[in-house]
């Protein structure tokens, strides 16, 4: 089963009626589905505008600004609102693991796929300008579950001893640049993902190869 997180699915066309009393909540969930397929199709959240947005679920700009003050308040929302997406995906892809090291492989892996399938959010959420604007700070609680699943491969002895956070910032230096070069140069001749993402587990966390797949 594919558990990876996908953008929400597109609107059913024509302009948008009011929503009743009440339900304004409803139309700010519509506003961040709206820009994450537009982020996801540009790639680039300086190439998003909340009149596209408006147009995208037929509402007047004026109503995103209800709920948004400005487009970096959008997007930080919509980010945040996926990357949490991702965080659940991302638990659930080792729920039939049989082991630590196992559902580590699992963890990544499911990153990776992700990736694939939303390069524009990728590119979004990691390379673009917005973060040297704001702190995203969400980020961090991936990278903390990453380090708690290294640990857990280490006290299961299928991992040497080691200092878990520096070995998870090791792994997720060489996946985020493995992932992020298949988006910048997807026509270089790549390994199937699983097998790159085999050798980072084998020679960074030191599970060895019958641990590792």
């Amino acid at each position: 089963m594919d558990t990876t997180p996908s953008a929400p699915a597109g609107p059913s066309g024509g302009r948008r009626g009011r929503n009743p009393r009440g339900q304004g909540e409803r139309l700010r969930e519509d506003i961040v589905g709206a820009a994450l397929r537009l982020l996801d199709e540009h790639g680039d959240d300086q190439a998003l505008s909340m009149r596209a947005v408006a147009r995208e679920i037929g509402v007047a700009a004026t109503s995103v600004y209800i709920h948004f003050a400005d487009r970096d308040a959008l997007v930080l929302t919509a980010l945040e609102k996926f990357h949490r997406d991702l965080l659940e995906a991302v638990d659930q892809a080792e729920t039939g693991a049989a082991d630590p090291a196992e559902k580590l492989r699992a963890r990544v892996l499911l990153l990776g796929r992700w990736v694939q399938r939303h390069p524009g959010l990728y590119k979004v959420l990691h390379e673009s300008t917005l973060n040297q604007r704001a702190a995203m700070s969400f980020k961090q609680e991936l990278a903390e579950r990453t380090t708690a699943a290294v640990q857990r491969c280490i006290d299961a002895g299928l991992a040497p001893a080691d200092d878990a956070a520096v070995v998870s910032l090791d792994l997720r230096a060489a996946v985020h640049g493995a992932v992020s070069m298949r988006v910048n140069q997807p026509d270089l001749p790549w390994p199937p993902l699983e097998e790159q993402v085999d050798r980072f587990l084998t020679k960074l966390v030191g599970l060895t190869p019958a641990t590792g797949r």
